[in-house]
């Protein structure tokens, strides 16, 4: 009989996972020792944070080599921690500000008085 290097490696990682119940077998890594995550420390957001709003067209690249850290994690903070996202080549916040919402809540009630005073008249 002969086998074919796909049958061994198979035969392989059978042999591997194969426990007393192959149902219990965990197939994630679990907690590694080793260097924490620094890249996104509080002090790295703040950096990255100052340096959107001072200028909303700065690249990803340029804030990593600005603080020190690697594009991935620059993508990281920008996104997922600060929530902005990129419009025409800029950085804009997700979410409304609650100035934001305060200056649309004042434009919406100007524009209902003054439709108000056009169906009066």
């Amino acid at each position: 009989m002969v086998k074919c290097a796909f049958q061994t490696a198979v035969c392989k990682w059978v042999r591997i996972f194969k426990g007393e119940d192959p149902r219990e077998t965990i197939l994630r890594d679990g907690k590694r020792s080793g260097r924490p995550l620094s890249a996104s420390l509080m002090a790295h957001q703040e950096k990255v944070d100052c340096m959107i709003r001072a200028n909303r067209r700065v690249k990803q690249k340029e804030i990593a080599n600005a603080v020190g850290i690697s594009k991935e994690r620059v993508h990281h903070i920008v996104t997922t921690v600060l929530g902005y996202r990129k419009v025409s080549s800029r950085w804009v916040p997700r979410q409304l500000t609650v100035e934001m919402k305060a200056q649309g809540k004042d434009m919406c009630t100007q524009l209902l008085e003054l439709s108000t005073v056009f169906i009066l008249a």
